[in-house]
């Protein structure tokens, strides 16, 4: 029985639009509601949210069975926290802050098993396995992996071209907050010159046949990268939708005006 197909990763290959949600509540419950929403990818945030390998393992469970597939960023690029991830069962893996082709290999090699890369064999113990019970896992694993890489600052971007070219990045991730502050406008994502640069991206990576991605809370800029060719697209993040709507709910409250009560209403 080999490793099961990464819907995601087929997805990419052919081209079909991928419409994410961002996770940084760090519980599984909420990651279970916003699966049922119908999102086709949700992004476990280990970069910003307050997620450690327990809460980000307890999501990628709580997603078993779903038709959403679980996306986990890891902090950092580092081979012993992919390992993890990969064999709490993340088939697909984001990471923030490329900079490098060089760098963007180094995680390939995070990412496959010997001879190809590094990943240490251990995921009998995992859910990757099924605890064991998928017998050919580790020999057919690499083909279901697939590795994101985010390119968010001014070295990165001069290194796109390069990065694109890595055999093994399976799709480049456009941060737009920190790409915009890297070029000199901060909290500014929507400035001409940003926008002008990200376009340009998405063309670039799309052209290095890669898979081109991004995160935007506008939704007229998100269906625009859309248009563009990128072919995962957050469109938020569940922070938001809890803090906007709790914000809403009150204020409609107060701009409401109180109902009468009719010669028929009951008062308890």
């Amino acid at each position: 029985m080999p490793a099961p197909l990464n819907p995601f990763k087929k997805a990419l290959q052919e081209k079909r639009l991928q419409i994410g949600l961002w996770q940084d509540l760090a519980h599984p419950y909420c990651t279970e509601l916003c699966a049922d929403a119908g999102y086709d990818w949700l992004l476990i945030d280990g970069e910003h949210g307050p997620n450690d390998l327990a809460t980000i393992s307890g999501q990628i469970g709580a997603l078993r069975g779903s038709a959403t597939h679980a996306i986990v960023r890891v902090p950092v690029g580092e081979a012993w926290i992919i390992k993890q991830v990969l064999d709490a069962g993340a088939q697909t893996v984001l990471v923030p802050m490329v900079e490098t082709a060089a760098q963007a290999r180094d995680l390939v090699r995070a990412m496959r098993y010997p001879p190809h890369g590094i990943r240490g064999v251990g995921a009998v113990v995992g859910r990757a396995s099924g605890f064991g019970r998928i017998p050919d896992y580790v020999r057919t694993a690499d083909a279901q992996t697939c590795l994101l890489v985010q390119v968010e600052t001014a070295k990165g971007l001069e290194n796109l071209d390069e990065i694109a070219s890595v055999e093994g990045v399976d799709g480049i991730f456009i941060g737009p907050a920190d790409l915009a502050a890297s070029l000199g406008h901060l909290d500014d994502p929507a400035h001409p010159y940003v926008q002008e640069v990200i376009e340009d991206m998405i063309a670039r990576i799309i052209g290095h046949g890669k898979a081109a991605g991004i995160l935007i809370g506008d939704l007229g800029l998100s269906k625009r990268y859309a248009e563009l060719g990128a072919s995962f697209v957050a469109i938020g993040h569940d922070v938001g939708l809890l803090a906007i709507g709790a914000s809403r709910l009150l204020e409609d409250f107060h701009a409401t005006a109180p109902a009468k009560a009719s010669a028929t209403t009951k008062v308890y």
